[in-house]
C-alpha cells in the first residue's frame, strides 16, 4: 500500500492517514469535497484501446501478464478520470492454484472443465499455492507506482484489489460456469453437511492470501464480488453464506484496508449483507439508492448505483439519471458512484466520460 493512502486496523475501527485518496476516505464514511466515481468493468469490452490489446492476447494471457494488466488498467483510468483504478484481473484466477482448470469458451464464459460434486472432490482442491498468484499483486505494485503522488486536482488515484466471494467461487466450480437456477450448487449445499463447509473454508483460505498479496503490492481498498449472491434466500444467504464471507471480510480488514462487498440482484438481503462487517456494500440498479441505504443501515458506505444501460441513453436523459442517484446520497459521507453492475459491450466510451463529468461538476451545482 503506497505511504500516502496507509490505512491501520484500530480495534474495529480503520483509521486512515491524511493524505489518502478522496475515494479511500469515502469509503470509510469521512468528509470528500466531491463524491469519488470509478464504474466496475471499467477497463473492458467497450474500450477500443483494451480490443486492441484483445487482438494479440487472450483474456488469461492478460492477467497473468503484469505489464499487460497494468497498462490496461491505467489506460482505461487515465481516459475516463474516474477516482479509483480496479485492477484488470478474473475472480476465477484461484482456481488453478487450487487445482481446477478451467478456460473461457467463445459466446459463452468461463468453463470449468471438472466441476466439483464431491466430497472427494473438494477434498482434493489444494489452499498450499496461493502464492502463484503474485502476477496479480505485481499489476498492482506498477499501477501504484504509475500513480503515486497528487494528481492535478491534489487528490490522489485510489486503487482497488479484487476477488470473488466463497459462494460465487463455489457455485461456479460447482456448476460449471455460468447458470439460472443453480441446481448442483444448491444441491451440494443442502445435503453434504461436510464438502459445503470444507469447501467454503478452503476458499476463504487462499482468498485471504490472496487479498494479503494485493494489499502488499499497492491496493488501497479491496472489494469482494459476490454474484450470485442474490439466487440465495435470506435463510439461505444466513446458513450457507454468511459465515464465511464474514470471516473473509474481517480477515481481509485486518490487512487495514476497506473492504467493498457487492452482489447482484441482493435488494433482499442488503441487510444481511451489512452483518459481513463490509465498509461499503454495493448496489445494484433495481433498489433506489436511498431504499438500499436505508436498508443497509446509516453506519455502512454504499457504492452504486445507476443503471449500466443508461449510458447508451440520450445525453438529457443520462444527466438526469446521474442527477437522480447523486441527489439521493444527499451529499452524505460513505457514498461512492458507480454502476449497479458492469459496463456492457458497446457502450460509448464518451457517454462514461460524461457521468465522471456530471459527478465530478455536481457539487458546483
Amino acid at each position: 500500500m503506497s505511504d500516502e493512502a496507509l490505512a491501520v486496523a484500530n480495534e474495529d475501527t480503520l483509521v486512515v492517514e491524511a493524505g489518502s485518496s478522496r475515494f479511500v476516505r469515502a469509503c470509510l464514511r469521512q468528509p470528500v469535497d466531491r463524491t469519488p466515481v470509478w464504474f466496475l468493468r471499467q477497463a473492458g469490452r467497450y474500450m477500443p484501446e483494451y480490443m486492441a490489446v484483445r487482438k494479440h492476447h487472450s483474456l488469461l494471457d492478460i492477467c497473468r501478464t503484469p505489464e499487460i494488466a497494468s497498462e490496461v488498467t491505467i489506460t482505461a483510468a487515465e481516459r475516463l478520470g474516474v477516482d479509483a483504478a480496479i485492477i484488470f484481473a478474473d475472480l476465477l484466477l484461484p482456481f488453478t492454484p487450487m487445482g481446477l482448470d478451467f478456460e473461457f469458451v467463445a459466446g459463452e464464459g468461463p468453463q470449468v472443465n471438472t466441476p466439483v460434486r464431491s466430497l472427494e472432490h473438494v477434498q482434493a482442491l489444494r489452499t498450499d499455492r496461493a502464492d502463484e498468484l503474485g502476477y496479480v499483486a505485481k499489476s498492482i505494485e506498477k499501477v501504484a507506482k504509475h500513480f503515486a503522488g497528487p494528481r492535478a486536482d491534489g487528490d490522489t488515484l485510489g486503487i482497488i484489489g479484487f476477488c470473488g466471494a466463497p459462494f460465487t467461487l463455489a457455485s461456479y466450480m460447482i456448476e460449471g460456469g455460468s447458470s439460472r437456477n443453480y441446481i448442483e450448487t444448491k444441491k451440494l449445499m443442502y445435503s453434504d453437511s461436510v464438502a459445503w463447509p470444507m469447501l467454503m473454508e478452503k476458499l476463504v483460505t487462499v482468498l485471504v492470501a490472496f487479498a494479503k498479496q494485493q494489499v502488499e503490492g499497492g491496493a488501497d481498498v479491496i472489494q469482494i464480488f459476490d454474484s450470485w449472491a442474490g439466487a440465495l434466500s435470506v435463510t439461505d444467504f444466513r446458513e450457507y453464506c454468511l459465515p464465511w464471507t464474514k470471516e473473509l471480510v474481517e480477515r481481509v480488514k485486518a490487512f487495514g484496508v476497506p473492504v467493498i462487498y457487492f452482489g447482484v440482484d441482493t435488494a433482499s438481503l442488503l441487510g444481511t449483507m451489512r452483518e459481513t462487517g463490509a465498509d461499503v456494500i454495493g448496489l445494484d440498479w433495481r433498489v433506489p439508492l436511498e431504499v438500499g441505504w436505508k436498508s443497509v443501515g446509516e453506519g455502512c458506505g454504499v457504492q452504486g448505483n445507476l443503471d449500466p444501460i443508461t449510458l447508451f441513453a440520450p445525453q438529457d436523459v443520462l444527466e438526469r439519471r446521474v442527477r437522480e442517484v447523486l441527489d439521493a446520497a444527499g451529499g452524505r459521507p460513505g457514498h461512492i458512484f458507480n454502476l449497479g453492475h458492469g459496463i456492457v459491450p458497446g457502450t460509448p466510451v464518451e457517454n462514461v466520460i460524461r457521468v465522471v463529468e456530471l459527478v465530478k461538476e455536481y457539487k458546483q451545482r
